[in-house]
């Protein structure tokens, strides 16, 4: 089954170094660089694919996204024969049971991402707290963590509360996701507007989780009052 490695796209073990990865893309980039390969549409593509394995190893906190993923999901969609000397008859894999499991790794990465964002800033957190409260109390009339309302507040300031890196990480790796559901199972999607569905569904888990971790930051320092 193909897999996205972008270990293998740049010539790396898993377990090089950051400073590796960053020669070994500068030596990729170079040797495939339009300027040295004109008209070659497989110098073309290989930069491209080179750029897309940089743009992800070359992050620290994606990369380390990445390799949960790769580990987490990829590893036991591999088929039976693969590691039992005795395989039973191969089961297929159901699209939406792939897509689900994608989903549920995206949502809990990013929702463990925008926890630890916040839990940097406490000040920041008791003050949504604040505005949580009196939502709250004018809405029941006592004060207690009401979920319905710290999830209302978590949508409406979640963008002021993302960072345009955290956002481009977003996208790079539900670009990554896509591809890897893609891969486990083919021609389960099909078409632009296909892809296009698998990618939405990805990138609202991916916001999903950013709330969940919100919400998870507010509830450690709630106090009742």
């Amino acid at each position: 089954m193909p897999v996205v490695d972008y270990y293998a796209v740049l010539g790396v073990v898993l377990q090089a170094s950051q400073d590796e990865i960053k020669k070994a893309y500068r030596a990729l980039a170079l040797q495939y660089h339009p300027d040295r390969n004109r008209g070659n549409r497989q110098a073309e593509q290989k930069i491209r694919e080179v750029n897309a394995a940089y743009e992800i190893l070359g992050d620290p906190d994606a990369r380390k996204t990445y390799d949960r993923m790769r580990l987490g999901y990829v590893e036991p969609m591999v088929h039976r024969r693969d590691r039992d000397p005795d395989p039973e008859p191969e089961e297929s894999i159901s699209p939406s049971v792939v897509l689900q499991r994608m989903e549920e790794t995206l949502r809990e990465e990013s929702r463990k991402q925008l926890f630890m964002v916040l839990i940097r800033n406490t000040q920041r957190i008791k003050e949504e707290l604040g505005i949580i409260r009196e939502r709250v109390i004018r809405a029941q009339g006592y004060d207690t963590f009401l979920e319905k309302i710290v999830m209302q507040r978590g949508q409406e300031v979640l963008d002021e509360l993302v960072s345009v890196e955290l956002k481009q990480r977003r996208e790079r790796l539900v670009d990554v996701a896509v591809e890897m559901v893609c891969s486990a199972v083919p021609g389960s999607f099909r078409g632009e507007e296909q892809m296009d569905q698998v990618r939405r569904s990805l990138g609202q888990a991916y916001q999903e989780g950013w709330i969940q971790g919100y919400e998870q930051a507010c509830e450690l320092l709630y106090e009742r009052r």
